[in-house]
């Protein structure tokens, strides 16, 4: 994320940190129980969705007619840009395909926690607050750990990227907008434009089937952490809430944090692993 400058508040008083400290070991704990569950129930299950479209695209078949179901795994979802980058991988054996994966994943949120500040209080104390999302994303393999590292650059291209991976990281940008910081808006839409260029030379048919796959029928019926699953009225205006408030504090140290805390929790379809991307939240100490 852009540079904030630190300062103290309330946040240091000794019994707060004391308290701040608590909820990161015990959220540390958390996350190796779901680090060990996922690891025996279903590692890697998320590679399947990227495999196989890749192995879709190698073999000429459309990218979004798949027999998984919006609930299943190993569903789809997502823009071409992941599945063409899978179509090397998607040559290989999935066992061998999986492990690569996994080494640059893990790569990235080695390079994410390196970009928060590995002498930042406050990447230690989120890392462990979010230890249980961050070890199911690592486990089963999520391109959430890229969108994570993306966002964490805070970087136009960094987002336009994440936006290619999984859209709703263009809520981001209303940091930008908000600061009238136009170059780095322009820079965001350009190379978004730009990836979405690449994508439809690369695969054309994909790009232009994406257009019509995409809507609410795919949030499915699963453990959604999102308003959605209460009522869709609740979750629009808590996601207007969410965008106004991220765009009226912009200027603020909070202003990156609420921009990317938005595009989290506007998902409609919000699983637990999707709360590992708070990590790019963190200032820079």
């Amino acid at each position: 994320m852009p540079h904030v400058p630190t300062r103290r508040s309330a946040l240091d008083a000794p019994g707060v940190r004391t308290v701040l400290a608590l909820g990161a070991v015990i959220g540390l704990v958390i996350g190796l129980s779901t680090f060990i569950l996922h690891a025996r129930l279903d590692p890697f299950a998320d590679v399947h969705a990227y495999y196989d479209a890749g192995a879709r695209l190698n073999a000429g078949r459309p990218l979004y007619e798949q027999p998984a179901g919006t609930d299943d795994a190993d569903f789809y979802r997502y823009p071409p840009l992941l599945a063409i980058a899978f179509r090397p991988l998607a040559l290989l054996p999935f066992e061998t395909a999986a492990w690569l994966w996994e080494a640059v994943l893990l790569a990235l949120f080695a390079a994410t926690v390196i970009r928060m500040g590995l002498r930042n209080r406050w990447t230690w104390l989120t890392l462990g607050w979010l230890a249980a999302p961050v070890a199911w994303s690592l486990v089963i393999g999520q391109a959430q750990v890229a969108v994570t590292f993306l966002l964490a650059m805070g970087s136009p291209l960094g987002v336009a990227t994440a936006t290619h991976l999984k859209l709703l990281p263009a809520l981001v940008a209303v940091f930008w907008i908000a600061r009238r910081d136009w170059a780095s808006f322009g820079r965001f839409v350009g190379w978004t434009v730009g990836l979405g260029v690449l994508s439809f030379v690369l695969e054309p048919a994909g790009s232009i089937a994406f257009l019509g796959f995409t809507d609410l029928a795919q949030v499915g019926n699963v453990e959604n952490r999102s308003l959605f699953a209460i009522s869709p009225v609740l979750w629009v205006g808590s996601t207007a809430i969410l965008v106004v408030l991220a765009y009226r504090f912009a200027a603020s140290r909070a202003g990156w944090a609420l921009a990317v805390a938005a595009s989290v929790f506007a998902s409609p379809r919000l699983l637990l692993y999707q709360l590992s991307t708070l990590m790019a939240t963190v200032p820079r100490g």
